[in-house]
């Protein structure tokens, strides 16, 4: 099983970036304010590094601006 999870925070805005193993591959998701804007399934285990370097890409970028890391 593998697991991801991230959550930022700026003031009073959160994003909440996942992937999660699931019965037909991997879900990767992204919430902003709870809000779901982005869901895919993916298959091959090729895409799922792709979005994951994506979301680190997005994380640095959102660090540099001032968000931080929640646990």
């Amino acid at each position: 099983m593998y697991a991801f999870t991230k959550k930022i925070q700026l003031l009073e805005h959160t994003r909440r970036y996942s992937i999660l193993t699931t019965d037909v591959g991997w879900e990767v998701r992204e919430e902003r304010d709870s809000q779901l804007v982005r869901q895919a399934t993916y298959q091959d285990w090729h895409r799922v590094e792709r979005a994951k370097r994506s979301i680190a890409n997005e994380l640095d970028d959102l660090q540099t601006q001032g968000w931080a890391e929640v646990q």
